[in-house]
């Protein structure tokens, strides 16, 4: 009987480790983003600070670890086995849905999966035992610890609205004090802020934090009943080193501030959230070890017939594998190519500066939108207008003059902000890890840098209706996340309950597999996205850097269009749905790039030098013309992939060879095309590119002449005939575009080369 259940141990332990190393790589984001959005410190120094805070919140999280034994469900209604079988269920789906979530690019939370596990599987083997008892519905109370339950589902859901609410009021008034321009202010007043900011962080983390460890007994006599006293005497202390740091020192206390923040987030987020990673599987260890136990399993009981009510009581988790744990979420920080991602949805959503949006709007961020620009306008109505000016003048953003060329360096937001976020996200975890609730540092992080990007008027006319929407996104995964949890882990509980060993075998293997084919994808699109002709923003002043660089954008596009209507024709005379669908996705990235060129045209022409206007106008009509060819091929591959989707007649056999003919014709031109961007060869376009160019245009006039016969005659299929007077249509417009942009390098280079002439 023994056998079985080590080996659930062992595996148990291993699932431990990859959801540390997965988990860590998620959620690194949410205690780095502040601290990289602002810049103020180098990635190195955040990378180091921020593994010291790792490491000791991973030894002050042994309180935490009672969540996972007696937080969700009652222990001493379960026999030993069952609570196995709950263990192994949880960890289980923790992998497959962390893995089904990254695959689909969904957020998703640590803490929200470990609770809904928790209580999904709870419930699915407290009703199997009520079925085999014959209890009614009513009993379930029993074996689920409802009360607790409720106030941490509620405490999760609640900290979305307090996270949001507080971090928008906090920086409204710290706005109002600073401004944007903090920098110049009086001494004392960022004096003052540094000790308001560092009292609260040190308060909750090293006070309210150590509240939920084991340590905090021996000290527990210097704090209790001290409360205003030791806040008082914190804020006198750090108002007066913060005031020595700036005036002094001359060091920039936001910096200090930003360098604390992110060492009490980092510890924070692992004390909060370590139990998501190894909380079961210690329960489960802890649980094996009392039911093997002679002085507690006194009567040599069956894992059937053990009582795990020893759950119930404190125990305390060793602190080999705490540490052990911190050591694995520390080098998962610094190696995991995922951990060191810089550009991260909470920093594209509270940027203040102009970003390329992810998200499309809808009709609620829209309705959301036009109802707070009328609830301000009621506001202003109210407010004197005295008081309006002064507020308006706080907010005032200053002129950052761009450095040519350095634009994409400047920081998503400012100081102030970055130690707001950092402030606030970690008082509320360290205040909620202090009460033993699990709260989601995933949310209270994001909703926190979301209220105070609205306080700081990040979200402007432009782009409110954008970020909205992201953020209804982005709750919408989390409540997907909580009801997959539970649904997946009831269901893996009750499969492990019919098939036993064999069943978990099988789970543990498709879920091997399915993280062996995740790390596979991952590497493969690492690969790809470094092999990949990414198309380049313009960031040259003239209008010879300006034919440099777009002409590798031209070069990488007329290439990747090439293998998009490839792809495409040869789906749709195959049948092909796969192909279609892939060269649909792909073309929608393509488009995405230029959609991105043409939203950098405002720092490119704000960047120009004034004799260079010209290179302006070029850059536009170059980068409209390519829009238009991607839009050709977009179109293409979607009437393709409708038409193969729904069903309909194929090309006929003579439409088909039409197509491949013109297909073979117009990558053979587009090579020969990118030799010549390529090589810069631009006196080769005239009359040589231009006169195949026209060629190919004359004969796809004529496929479509041939057809307007066929469908004159033979031709009885409607749909078929939309379809490819839609394709030849469509590839008139791609090859117009393109000889557009060939007379307009054409003719730029002719004016370069009279313009040499006649300077020599």
């Amino acid at each position: 009987m023994e056998n079985p259940y080590i080996m659930m141990i062992v595996a148990l332990a291993i699932l431990a480790i990859a959801d540390l190393v997965v988990g860590v790589s998620n959620d690194a984001v949410n205690f780095l983003n502040s601290a990289i959005g602002s810049k103020a410190i180098s990635f190195r120094t955040i990378m180091i600070v921020a593994s010291l805070g790792v490491a000791f919140g991973a030894v002050f999280s042994s309180g935490m670890m009672e969540v996972a034994r007696k937080g969700i469900f009652v222990p001493s209604e379960f026999y030993f086995n069952e609570i196995m079988i709950i263990f192994m269920a949880v960890m289980i789906t923790d992998i497959l849905l962390l893995d089904f979530f990254n695959t689909l690019g969904m957020p998703t939370s640590t803490t929200v999966s470990i609770v809904f596990e928790l209580l999904g599987a709870a419930v699915a083997m407290a009703l199997i035992k009520m079925a085999a008892d014959g209890d009614s519905a009513s009993t379930l109370s029993t074996y689920i610890n409802t009360d607790k339950a409720t106030e941490i589902i509620l405490g999760i859901l609640l900290s979305v609205v307090v996270a949001f609410s507080i971090g928008a009021v906090v920086q409204y008034f710290s706005r109002l004090l600073l401004s944007f321009n903090f920098e110049r202010k009086a001494k004392w007043v960022g004096a003052v802020f540094g000790g308001v900011a560092l009292t609260a962080i040190t308060y909750f983390i090293f006070i309210k934090g150590l509240k939920g460890t084991d340590y905090y007994s021996e000290i527990e006599h210097l704090i209790e009943g001290k409360t205003v006293v030791i806040i008082l005497l914190s804020f006198i202390l750090w108002s007066f080193l913060s005031f020595v740091f700036v005036q002094f020192l001359k060091k920039n206390i936001y910096k200090l501030i930003i360098i604390v923040g992110t060492f009490a987030l980092a510890l924070a987020f692992a004390g909060n959230d370590l139990v998501n990673f190894i909380g079961v599987p210690i329960a489960a260890w802890q649980s094996y070890q009392a039911w093997v136990d002679p002085l507690i399993n006194i009567n040599g009981l069956e894992a059937t017939e053990f009582s795990m009510g020893i759950l119930g009581k404190k125990v305390a988790t060793p602190t080999f594998m705490l540490l052990g744990a911190g050591l694995i979420m520390v080098l998962t920080l610094w190696f995991s190519s995922k951990a060191k991602g810089v550009v991260k949805t909470s920093l594209d959503l509270s940027s203040q500066g102009e970003t390329q949006e992810r998200f499309n709007p809808n009709f609620i961020s829209r309705g959301l939108v036009r109802a707070s620009i009328m609830i301000s306008k009621y506001t202003n109505s109210v407010i004197p207008n005295s008081m309006q000016d002064r507020i308006e003048k706080q907010f005032e953003k200053p002129v950052i003059k761009l450095v040519k060329g350095k634009e994409h360096e400047l920081p998503a937001f400012d100081m102030v902000r970055a130690a707001v976020n950092l402030m606030v996200a970690s008082v509320l975890i360290s205040l909620a890890t202090s009460m033993k609730l699990p709260l989601s540092t995933t949310y209270v992080t994001f909703m926190v840098a979301m209220g105070t990007s609205l306080a700081d008027r990040a979200w402007g006319s432009e782009s409110a209706v954008y970020r909205v929407a992201g953020v209804l996104n982005v709750i919408g995964g989390w409540f997907g996340t909580a009801i997959s949890a539970f649904i997946a882990a009831g269901t893996i509980a009750y499969l492990i309950h019919l098939g036993g060993i064999t069943m978990i075998a099988i789970l543990l293997l498709v879920a091997v597999l399915l993280l062996t084919r995740n790390y596979i994808k991952h590497i493969k699109k690492g690969r790809e996205i470094k092999a990949e002709d990414s198309l380049s923003k313009a960031e040259s002043n003239s209008i010879h850097g300006v034919i440099e660089e777009s002409a590798d954008n031209i070069s990488k596009a007329l290439k990747r269009i090439s293998k998009i209507n490839k792809s495409t024709i040869d789906g749709l005379i195959n049948e092909d749905l796969s192909s279609l669908k892939k060269a649909k996705s792909t073309v929608i990235k393509l488009e995405n790039e230029i959609e991105g060129l043409q939203n950098n045209m405002f720092y490119f022409i704000k960047n120009l030098d004034d004799s260079y206007l010209g290179a302006s106008k070029f850059y536009i009509d170059v980068i409209g013309n390519l829009q238009d060819m991607a839009q050709s091929a977009s179109f293409i591959s979607k009437v393709s992939h409708k038409h193969i989707n729904n069903n309909h007649r194929p090309l006929k056999k003579k439409q088909a060879d039409e197509l491949i003919e013109i297909n073979d014709q117009l990558v053979s031109l587009f090579d020969k095309t990118r030799e010549v961007f390529d090589s810069r060869s631009f006196e080769k376009i005239v009359p040589d590119l231009i006169n195949d160019k026209q060629a190919l245009l004359d004969h796809v006039e004529n496929a479509i002449h041939q057809q307007v016969e066929r469908t004159r005659t033979i031709e009885s299929s409607p749909k078929n005939t939309t379809l490819y007077f839609s394709i030849l249509l469509e590839t008139k417009d791609l090859i117009k575009a393109g000889i557009t942009i060939l007379e307009l390098y054409y003719s730029e280079h002719d004016r370069n080369v009279n313009l040499m002439n006649a300077e020599s």
